[in-house]
């Protein structure tokens, strides 16, 4: 799904909720397949920064919660665990949100 056909403020609206409700500090929108665990075309993907106290169960919860308010799958994936050539090739694709 292109990040286009949703609106801006909504989006901005429930990761700003999210955000809230988990440690995380969400950066840009990815390119769809860079969280890989995610399956559907009209997924989304996320790149974001852990903040302290993120446990492996925040992070599944956020996406869970953040796929039922955009009513699309979605996939996080964390700025920690990029490294190399992955890290270059994901965030070349990272688009402001």
């Amino acid at each position: 799904m292109n990040i286009q056909s949703i609106d801006r403020k909504k989006l901005r609206d429930h990761i700003s909720a999210i955000q809230h409700e988990f440690p995380l500090q969400f950066v840009g929108l990815l390119a769809r397949g860079s969280a890989p665990h995610v399956f559907g075309d009209d997924a989304f993907d996320f790149l974001a920064e852990k903040r302290p106290g993120l446990s492996l169960t925040g992070l599944t919860g956020a996406e869970i919660e953040l796929s039922d308010r955009l009513g699309h799958p979605v996939g996080i994936v964390l700025r920690s665990e990029l490294h190399g050539d992955d890290a270059d090739r994901v965030l070349a694709t990272l688009q402001p949100l």
